[in-house]
């Protein structure tokens, strides 16, 4: 078990998960935390959110949707976060508390959230300044630590970006070098610092303010065991796993296959522009045909791979989340980048099935590759 966490992003996603988790690991007397959660941005539209952080009685995670077949609807208020930092206007306290107290980092930056300034390519990395990047930031504030006491600690990336804690990990690295720092401060983050990758799943569907979230039931929180890796908490939302890859390839080709399969279908038939998940599935035609895909054209690829009790549970949950009475998916948003979605999603999924034997008829899954494939070159490269 852990005690104090750092935690790089606002996000009402993060709001509604980690944090929460950790609320309810406490609320079960386990000793882990307290939270700070720290603005890396230096966004001037989110200081509220950050003051917000510190005040008593914490703030509201609603959760909402359908769990086991029954509507819920609860609210928790969650006291695991203790203070708000902005790494901008609060980089001598925030580097004080890294050094001396931090047991586990975690993070959830955005999609550009790993990208380098040039700014932070040099020397200058390490000169005691506030870096203008996250991995820049990082680096510093693990240089600041290895030189004040020493003691490893566990980075825990929840961006969602492929095997993120190895991406952040070469990244850090590759800046402390860039940087000039020692060979026993890069020897130091090999053997003491451990960068484990993490998956995580939940439906965070709107921000309360100035802080706080809705949030579906689902959630899910995978860590890939690494040697000398401990859960940070108990909780049975957690799970450390040997592999990634099982539940990557569930929520890709089930969760995320089943929105490409929509959106394709809200395309072709120029639907409601304004139409949701939840909408286009009470027109039966539609459930139907996606119950069929998910029947006859992806769960035969999962047992191929020995996976078919695992992703058929994942269907009738995936189900129970499209269903969500609370919930107000916009098919338009899942459509955006619909030939590279279909591309990782469906292409990918048939490639992997075709590495455990041969495949079987796919017409549906057929159909909306050779749609993405017709499609003007102009059009492909832009979605």
């Amino acid at each position: 078990m852990s005690g104090r966490i750092i935690q790089f992003g606002t996000s009402r996603f993060l709001q509604a998960h980690v944090d929460l988790f950790v609320h309810e690991a406490r609320q079960a007397g386990q000793a882990v935390g307290p939270i700070c959660i720290v603005q890396a941005s230096g966004a001037a539209d989110r200081a509220g959110r950050v003051a917000a952080f510190g005040r008593p009685g914490g703030y509201p995670v609603i959760i909402r949707g359908i769990e086991k077949g029954e509507r819920i609807e609860r609210r928790i208020d969650v006291t695991s976060v203790d203070r708000g930092l902005s790494a901008a206007q609060d980089w001598k306290a925030l580097s004080d508390l890294f050094a001396n107290d931090a047991d586990v980092i975690v993070s959830n930056t955005a999609d550009a959230g790993y990208e380098i300034a040039a700014a932070d390519r040099g020397p200058a990395l390490l000169a005691g300044g506030v870096p203008a990047s996250f991995p820049g930031k990082l680096t510093a504030l693990l240089h600041r630590r290895w030189r004040q006491t020493g003691r490893g600690l566990t980075v825990l990336p929840c961006e969602l970006i492929n095997r993120n804690g190895r991406v952040l990990n070469a990244a850090v690295v590759s800046l402390a070098r860039e940087a000039g720092a020692p060979d026993a401060f890069l020897a130091w983050l090999e053997a003491e610092v451990i960068f484990a990758d993490t998956l995580v799943d939940r439906i965070v569907s709107q921000a309360l303010e100035p802080i706080g979230a809705v949030a579906e039931p689902y959630a899910l929180w995978v860590i890939e065991r690494r040697p000398g890796l401990a859960a940070p908490f108990a909780h049975p939302s957690v799970l450390l796993a040997d592999d990634l890859e099982p539940f990557e390839r569930l929520k890709l080709h089930i969760l995320n296959l089943g929105h490409t399969v929509l959106a394709d279908i809200w395309r072709a038939e120029r639907r409601d522009p304004g139409e949701t998940v939840r909408e286009i599935l009470a027109d039966a035609d539609v459930r139907g045909r996606l119950d069929d895909v998910y029947r006859h054209e992806v769960l035969p690829g999962f047992a191929a791979h020995g996976m078919g009790e695992e992703a058929q549970r994942y269907v009738a949950t995936t189900l129970e989340r499209f269903l969500n009475p609370f919930l107000d998916h916009r098919i338009a948003d899942i459509a955006q980048n619909h030939a590279t979605k279909v591309e990782r999603r469906i292409g990918a999924f048939l490639s992997w099935w075709g590495e455990a034997g041969t495949v079987s008829a796919t017409p549906t899954l057929d159909v909306v590759i050779a749609r993405r494939q017709s499609q003007p070159q102009t059009e492909r490269s832009e979605a």
